[in-house]
């Protein structure tokens, strides 16, 4: 079955374009200019990897940082308009500061700044040491800076993640950012095989001891593949970049009901042209979640919805598992303007592999509260799930020119990921006497995926750059399914459940992107073509699908400068997010006796329409407006099969319209404290039809975050982070407000080669969701908890030489591992 899709899907509408949640920084970098300046010491020697720092005039606040080359200069590119200050420091001199300068669209060439020996440091050998703030507001990004948090020590990726500003998981384990699911979700760059749940069990896997930063990017320009309507999240790991042979370590334990275990050692050594890196990481955990789900069954008389039964549903599930995470990689500099790296990540599953189990008990009620069944159903579980990914990039700049720079950058991803899922479930009767059924499930799964990028930027003149790219990736998954009913000791393959799914998807693409700048404005035009050819082939013929479509993806934004303290920006885009490979997969899982989750062969990508306007007020205050109009929006349900059971699947609604303003305001009350205040109030309505439930309801909501960081001396330091979500509607589903309370206290030890963190996680326990699912002859409400509320004691040190690293280096990759979900 071939299927086109409709041209109101292929082409840009003119009056259709719709928004997106704050950006503010998005353009900053585009309309900026570059810094360029020298360090020498007094003689006028020049001074090479010293620090230097482009700060905030108004407050000092830390820009960014670069080091000083072999000729002892510095440049920082795309700088916004405003008034800065620079510093310069180096081991054995003294820190230099600059006069204030305004940066308005042209480049910068300061006086050269000349560092004092210092007798004091070059005695004690002290490096001058920074810290990145917490939350950073960059060109087109908002970048959390886990790397140091205090609230991040023994934790998760996602328990991290989804305390960055406006990022929220729902109870279905989708990620959503400033209330809108839809996202593109990339570690390093490159996106990660899954999706809902799958990705979520994969960020708790993910220490967040390995995290480098947070990247929330809602409006990507055309560079990033057009998947995620909803923007990018892309999670940083570390990297070593220190000169010489160094390394660090990590050992963290943390109890809630149950224990977790992690520990981290990574080293790397860096000299003249070459760098290695490798690291790894050991989990051990074992966790618990209670879902408990209410159930009640209409039918209709007389024109009108009667109660006619009702279930109640109690399940509590125990997990442990443990996984090694291994890293290694190198970079080697072929000359000064050509650099050739590569890398290859390894999850390793030990035996004994995951394994859990699970109980369940479900009750049967009439119209009139009598119990007329009950089942009770214990599992067990047991997986594994190993993978490797491998990538190979190469980075050359050519010799300048009199307009700029030119950049050309290439990457080879593979990656390839293995699953075997053994389930068992032993359903009970004790009321009716029938006999007792034991469910038996085999999953196995391959999934490869081969992709390949290049990437060119070309300085037209002094104000223009033009950039293009073209990218080609191609995914093939095998999942074979059996499953066995025994029933008084006769075993016999259940075809209804039983299936073999194999998906072929090749994606290619190219994009152009046009930056100007004049005076006070900046303008940036991009379009980003997609070919898509899809084929899937489960057992069951009819349900084989085959699409083939080519879709442009234009953006656009304007930024005006009005001066030092307002900055105006505009943005329009459209992009898309297409279905999961697991969201197409028709196999069936049993979670409970009643309740089983499906695949949607029919599953169509939905698209978005989204403008946004924003305010930025002395470089720090935001606000912004975005509106959004997604078609065939794909959400999460359950629906019920029968008077007894329901089954959780993706479907496309009609229409999605979304619109929101999103507020941030980073404080400074005094030097040792710091505040990042982020609020997002929004609305979405959905639009659609399913189960005989016509759905015409949209829901105001707002979220809001304040994060705190202390810094006391000596070496001690605190953070603070609040969080709340009100009431909000996902399609179907309504959830009731929750929120979240974590504390954090740290002491530097040895000079500042260890760090001791204490860290308490969702101090006041009101992280349970609560949902509602409504449709005219069925209701469904849903309790979810978890070990969240936990408290965590880390051990963290460094070893080897406090050296500079040399100036970071842009990478050709930056969206790799598409959507293989």
């Amino acid at each position: 079955m071939k299927t086109n899709f409709p041209h109101r899907s292929c082409f840009v509408a003119p009056g259709v374009l719709a928004a997106f949640l704050l950006s503010p920084a998005w353009v900053q970098a585009q309309s900026a200019a570059t810094v360029s300046g020298a360090v020498r010491s007094a003689a006028g020697a020049p001074i090479d990897y010293a620090t230097v720092t482009l700060h905030r005039a108004q407050d000092s606040t830390v820009v960014k940082t670069e080091f000083s080359d072999a000729q002892g200069g510095f440049r920082f590119e795309a700088a916004p308009a405003g008034q800065y200050l620079v510093s310069a420091s180096q081991v054995g001199f003294g820190r230099q500061w600059s006069r204030p300068f305004d940066v308005s669209g042209e480049k910068v060439s300061m006086p050269a700044l000349t560092l004092a020996a210092s007798a004091a440091t070059q005695l004690k050998e002290v490096q001058v040491v920074g810290q990145k703030p917490l939350y950073e507001r960059l060109a087109d990004r908002t970048v959390v800076n886990v790397e140091g948090s205090t609230l991040a020590a023994g934790n998760t990726t996602l328990e991290v993640l989804s305390r960055a500003p406006g990022v929220s998981v729902d109870g279905n384990d989708n990620l959503a950012l400033r209330g809108r699911t839809g996202l593109l979700v990339l570690i390093d760059g490159k996106r990660q095989p899954m999706t809902g749940s799958e990705l979520a069990d994969y960020l708790r896997a993910l220490p967040a001891d390995q995290l480098r930063s947070i990247e929330l990017i809602t409006n990507p320009p055309a560079k990033y593949d057009a998947q995620g309507t909803a923007g990018i999240i892309d999670i940083r790991l570390k990297k070593d970049q220190r000169q010489g042979p160094n390394g660090s370590g990590s050992l963290s334990y943390g109890r809630g009901r149950f224990g977790r275990f992690s520990g981290t050692m990574s080293g790397n050594y860096r000299r003249n042209r070459l760098n290695l890196f490798a690291s790894t990481t050991y989990t051990k955990r074992q966790s618990y979640s209670i879902r408990n789900t209410q159930r009640t069954y209409y039918e209709t008389r007389d024109g009108q919805p009667a109660l006619a039964s009702t279930t109640d549903q109690r399940n509590y599930y125990v997990g442990q598992d443990h996984f090694l995470i291994y890293r290694l990689g190198a970079d080697y500099d072929l000359s000064k303007n050509t650099t050739l790296g590569g890398v290859v990540t390894g999850f390793a599953v030990p035996r004994p592999h995951p394994h859990g189990y699970s109980t369940n008990l479900s009750r049967f009620y009439d119209a009139t509260g009598q119990l007329t069944d009950s089942y009770t159903g214990p599992g067990t579980g047991r997986g594994y799930n190993p993978n490797i990914t491998a990538n190979l990039n190469f980075r050359h700049t050519f010799p300048g020119s009199a307009a700029g720079k030119r950049e050309l950058s290439a990457d080879a991803d593979y990656a390839y990921y293995y699953t075997n899922r053994l389930q068992t479930l032993l359903t009970a009767f004790p009321l009716s006497g029938r006999p007792e059924r034991l469910l038996r499930g085999d999953q196995t799964g391959t999934l490869s995926i081969q992709a390949a990028k290049a990437d060119y930027a070309q300085a037209l003149s002094a104000g223009t750059t033009l950039e293009g790219g073209a990218k080609v990736s191609r995914v093939h998954a095998d999942n074979d399914l059996r499953f066995d009913n025994t029933v008084e000791g006769v075993t016999m393959v259940d075809p209804g459940r039983t299936n073999r799914f194999r998906y072929d998807e090749v994606i290619s693409a190219g994009y152009l992107t046009l930056t100007h700048t004049h005076a006070k404005l900046n303008l940036q035009l991009g379009l980003r073509g997609e070919q898509t050819h899809a084929r899937g082939v489960p057992l069951d013929a009819a349900q084989a699908f085959r699409r083939d479509y080519f879709q442009l993806f234009p953006n656009a934004s304007l930024k005006y400068t009005a001066s030092p303290r307002h900055e105006w920006t505009l943005a329009l885009s459209r992009r898309i997010n297409r279905p999961s490979y697991r969201q197409l997969n028709p196999f069936r899982f049993v979670l409970d006796p009643t309740t089983t989750s499906a695949g949607n062969p029919g599953l169509l990508p939905e698209t978005s329409y989204n403008l946004e306007l924003s305010h930025t007020f002395q470089q720090k205050f935001t606000a912004a407006v975005s509106y959004s109009r997604t078609a065939d929006p794909i959400t999460d349900v359950a629906v019920p099969e029968s008077t007894t059971s329901t089954v959780s699947k993706y479907v496309n609604l009609r229409r999605q319209h979304y619109a929101a303003l999103t507020l941030t305001a980073p404080l400074t009350p005094t030097k040792w404290w710091q505040v990042y205040n982020n609020a997002v109030f929004f609305y979405v309505r959905y639009q659609g039809e399913l189960a005989g439930t016509a759905l015409n309801r949209g829901q105001g909501a707002f979220n809001a975050s304040s994060n705190h960081t202390f810094a006391f001396g000596p070496g001690w330091g605190a953070e603070l982070n609040a969080s709340y979500y009100s009431a909000q509607r996902e399609g179907f589903f309504v959830f009731r407000d929750f929120g979240q309370l974590n504390l954090g206290v740290k002491k530097d030890l040895w000079n500042r080669k260890a760090t001791l963190k204490l860290a308490a996680n969702d101090v006041l326990r009101t992280t349970p969701l609560h949902a509602v699912s409504r449709y005219t002859n069925y209701e469904e409400r849903l309790y979810l908890r978890r070990d969240a509320r936990t408290l965590t004691l880390s051990l963290s040190w460094r070893l080897g030489g406090d050296g500079p690293t040399p100036a970071n280096r842009r990478r050709g990759a930056d969206d790799e591992m598409r959507r293989a979900q």
